[in-house]
């Protein structure tokens, strides 16, 4: 691909993955690590601590988010304003009540990212929806395990002009 040439333009490109989560059988913590190093860029041949190179993700149906044990009851999530008395807590039951799902999700991928500056861009690339409908089906390379960027006729024309060249 293109880290044979150099840091190109198509190496930096985003893609756009999509997740499930109700049909997901992994639970919170590994569902978030996994988003996590999408979002981060792990997954690239081109992987900097220091760069934003991470890619999109579209996380579907999160009020059905599977949690291991008794967390939904026991796990706090804790907000201050930093005045004196304004220490505030939620059990992750009454967040899914007064948030959805999809705040947890993000809450658990926000504590899986680095802390630095790049903390927050990465976590704007997150797109979670309580339900399977969300306004990114064009954005989406691949939809399930079938790879949908094959189909489009510029992406074919591309490769086919590639090939000729080299």
């Amino acid at each position: 691909m293109s880290q044979t040439i150099g840091k190109t333009r198509l190496a930096y490109s985003r893609t756009w993955h999509y997740v499930d989560v109700g049909s997901d059988p992994r639970a919170l913590g590994r569902l978030a690590s996994s988003i996590a190093l999408f979002l981060m860029g792990k997954n690239k041949p081109i992987y900097d601590p220091s760069t934003d190179c991470g890619d999109y993700v579209v996380a579907v149906g999160c009020h059905d988010l599977r949690t291991t044990g008794k967390k939904r009851a026991q796990k706090l999530y804790y907000t201050h304003t930093t005045r004196p008395g304004s220490l505030k807590s939620m059990t992750m039951d009454k967040m899914f009540e007064k948030w959805g799902g999809g705040e947890v999700l993000r809450r658990a991928v926000k504590g899986m990212l680095p802390k630095n500056r790049l903390r927050e861009k990465r976590l704007a690339r997150l797109k979670t929806f309580e339900g399977l409908a969300h306004p990114y089906k064009e954005n989406i390379v691949k939809y399930g395990n079938q790879s949908v960027i094959g189909s489009l006729p510029e992406v074919q024309e591309a490769f086919k002009a590639a090939k000729t060249s080299a």
